[in-house]
């Protein structure tokens, strides 16, 4: 690890995630590469390869801003690099192995230039959006820098360098998503919900979001992949909770627990109107806790009418919101929920937010153990944390609002 000149506090790096440089150095000493045990190594600046397809935009100097089309530099079924459903099934080492294979070739480009592409934009759009992998040649202006991509909410992709010139072979558009894309009338919200309606997985619709390729024809923008994923996330999971708001109450508290690669995440849905909270306890020696010596506690709620400002969690608030709603339509009731996550030591690497969607969406797909009071589930839950629960319910929102309002407690 790089030798830092402060100890940094734990409850700074929360606040910052790698993403504000709020310690006031000019890199994340959290995100460094030397906590990757493999990183994937090319030498050369022409690349020949399948990708997934896979698609980076970065942020820094928006509206002007860098797109990426990337590739890894082999051939063949590369689909699972990008599918997010086989993420969770493989070895985390594995998993950043495939995703830093990714080789990116940089362009500067307008945002606005979505609504009216040119030639070679159009074609990484559509060439994005493909439902098979891609035939790509790519040549860069340089060696690839060390510059992967290790961020809270973003999903690992490999070195970057300028581009020089890029073909396309061998791909054919979704055709859940061609009529969309064509279609320069629906606004972006709407074609998010459509593909998601159409059973098209989140990876896939940030990436149609980000490319340019939703919205109305002169509204389109290129949107960095930072800000894509949860605007997808938040933009389903809002008409989900619109829905479940209508649901009958559920009448007994359910318990879910899913201990799994260094984490554990717990669920408590609670009979009442919808009300939801998402805490996470970073543990000395995880992510945003490298250099504390004590567990750190953060939470962010909302009641009935959501909440009007951005999370200080961050996107992760969203991808967990969106697990919750989805469990609460699959079983046609409204309620509460307090969704909890401990980050223990050694889980050390950001890896983005769809580790907390596809955790929690797999921690409801368990089955629960029910209770017909608060105080009793609660109990449950203590037989698990590491965190006091004494602590996790000082921290709850939801905890206070319960025990003041229910008979049951």
């Amino acid at each position: 690890m790089a030798k830092i000149p402060v100890r940094i506090p734990p409850s700074l790096c929360l606040k910052c995630r790698g993403g504000k440089m709020l310690c006031g150095l000019s890199y994340c000493p959290v995100s460094i590469v030397d906590k990757v045990k493999k990183v994937y190594t090319f030498k050369g600046n022409s690349i020949s390869g399948s990708s997934p397809p896979s698609l980076f935009v970065g942020r820094y100097g928006y509206p002007k801003i860098n797109i990426y089309p990337a590739t890894p530099p082999f051939t063949g079924d590369t689909s699972y690099i990008e599918d997010e459903s086989q993420w969770l099934s493989q070895n985390l080492n594995d998993f950043l192995s495939n995703r830093l294979s990714l080789l990116r070739g940089g362009i500067k480009i307008e945002a606005s230039k979505a609504s009216d592409p040119d030639y070679r934009l159009q074609e990484i759009q559509i060439s994005s959006l493909s439902s098979n992998p891609v035939d790509v040649e790519m040549t860069v202006e340089k060696s690839f820098k060390n510059d992967i991509m290790l961020d809270e909410n973003i999903t690992p992709m490999g070195p970057s360098s300028p581009l020089k010139s890029i073909k396309f072979g061998n791909y054919h558009i979704d055709n859940r998503i061609e009529k969309i894309y064509y279609d320069k009338d629906l606004k972006a919200g709407n074609g998010i919900i459509n593909l998601y309606e159409k059973g098209m997985g989140i990876n896939n619709i940030s990436k149609a979001l980000s490319s340019g390729s939703l919205g109305t024809g002169k509204k389109r923008k290129i949107v960095p992949t930072r800000w894509s994923i949860t605007a997808t996330d938040k933009a389903i999971s809002d008409k989900l909770v619109d829905e479940i708001k209508d649901y009958q109450e559920i009448d007994e508290f359910q318990v879910y627990i899913r201990e799994t690669s260094g984490n554990l995440f717990i669920a408590v849905l609670s009979p009442g109107q919808w009300m939801f909270e998402w805490g996470e306890s970073w543990f000395p020696g995880s992510t945003w806790n490298s250099f504390g010596d004590a567990v750190e506690v953060e939470l962010d709620y909302e009641g009935y009418y959501g909440r009007k400002t951005y999370p200080e969690i961050g996107g992760c608030y969203y991808s967990s919101r969106l697990g919750v709603a989805e469990k609460y339509k699959k079983l046609k009731r409204t309620g509460s929920a307090m969704l909890w996550r401990e980050i223990y030591p050694g889980f050390n690497i950001p890896v983005g937010v769809w580790f907390v969607r596809e955790n929690v969406r797999e921690l409801f797909n368990g089955k629960p153990v029910k209770f017909d009071n608060l105080n009793n589930a609660i109990n449950y839950v203590s037989k698990f944390t590491k965190v006091d629960i004494k602590r996790w319910k000082a921290k709850s929102n939801n905890m206070k609002y319960l025990v003041s309002n229910l008979d049951n407690y």
